[in-house]
Order: C-alpha cells, then sequence, then structure tokens
C-alpha cells in the first residue's frame, strides 16, 4: 500500500483479481460518478455494461487494479491489461497508423482502460499516484490509453506524465472519437 497526503490520508492499494471481483458496486459507483460528468456524458445503462463487462476485464492477461481510498471510501481507481496479439484496440483508426506501431506482440503493450477519481479528490496527486502504481514494474515495453480530446484535464495529465498522441480512433461504431496515446516503459 502507498500513501498519499491531502485533506486526509489517501490509500493506494492494488487488490487481487479475486477482491476485484467482489469490489464492483464500489468500482462502477466511482464510475457512474465520474463518467456522468462532460465530456462523457454517461448515464445508467454506461454504468451496467462496465459492470457486465468486469468479469471479462479482470480474466485478461497482465489484469491489474488500484484503488484509491479515504477512510475505506473508494474515491479513484485505474485498472488495465495487455493488448493481446489479435487486438481490435487500434481497428478504428480515424486515419491510418503505421503497421510497426499497431502491431502486437505478446507483453508488447499494456492497455489502460480507465483511470477516474472523484471530483472532490482531485488536484491532489491522486490520479498520478494511481497511474504510478498502476504501471509499477509492469514488464511491457510500452502503455495506451484512449482519451477524449476534449477531457483536457486528462490531456495535460498524460502529456506531463509523457504520453504523446500517435493518432485517433473510433474504437466501436457510434463511438466518440478518442486520441490513442503512448508512452515507452522501457528502452
Amino acid at each position: 500500500m502507498t500513501e498519499v497526503q491531502g485533506p486526509g490520508t489517501i490509500l493506494i492499494h492494488a487488490p487481487t483479481n479475486d477482491e476485484a471481483i467482489r469490489l464492483i458496486d464500489r468500482i462502477a459507483s466511482v464510475y457512474g460518478e465520474v463518467y456522468q460528468e462532460p465530456p462523457y456524458l454517461e448515464g445508467p445503462d454506461d454504468v451496467a455494461a462496465f459492470v457486465e463487462d468486469w468479469p471479462r476485464r479482470v480474466t485478461q492477461p497482465g489484469f491489474r487494479l488500484v484503488t484509491a481510498a479515504a477512510d475505506d471510501e473508494i474515491v479513484g481507481f485505474a485498472f488495465g491489461h495487455q493488448l493481446p496479439t489479435e487486438t481490435k484496440w487500434w481497428k478504428g483508426a480515424v486515419t491510418p497508423l503505421p503497421e510497426e506501431l499497431t502491431l502486437e506482440h505478446a507483453g508488447r503493450t499494456f492497455a489502460i482502460i480507465e483511470l477516474a477519481v472523484r471530483r472532490p479528490y482531485r488536484r491532489m496527486g491522486i490520479g498520478r499516484a494511481l497511474h504510478s502504481a498502476l504501471l509499477s514494474d509492469r514488464p511491457e515495453e510500452r502503455v495506451t490509453l484512449l482519451a477524449r480530446p476534449e477531457a483536457v484535464p486528462a490531456q495535460r495529465a498524460y502529456a506531463s506524465w509523457g504520453y504523446r498522441v500517435v493518432g485517433q480512433v473510433q474504437p466501436w461504431q457510434d463511438a466518440p472519437i478518442y486520441d490513442a496515446l503512448i508512452r515507452q516503459l522501457t528502452f
């Protein structure tokens, strides 16, 4: 566990996969609260889809969840997993991306799927702490994530953490356009 100092002590924890399954209601509560805000404007159906997909996510290779808690209340979380060799991650590229970027092999890329912090706990370094804990000791070469271009605070954070935009993707039909970002983990 790691501590982040703010108005109180925030504990950063990496639950086991079994614990992650049991935490879904608490994680979904944070997800619903954070992603109902602009620019996401997600609702109950999106939260239900997140919950329904959770067991599949937890079984992905290299899955890791980290949580931030204040007085046993989860105030933020981040999770991700390795991209498989036959990933669809890059398939919705708005403009063609070079094969040397999109070609995956086992263990090449760790994908951050979500990183969310409740509004009262933002600007305290919790997002950075979650990000650091999520990537701690990762064996992959690089990390990727998708971010909405209009999510300016998130975009600024990712840039300050060393990410670069490599293109834009639309992950599924009728999805918004996301910036695809990458950062090297090993050199």
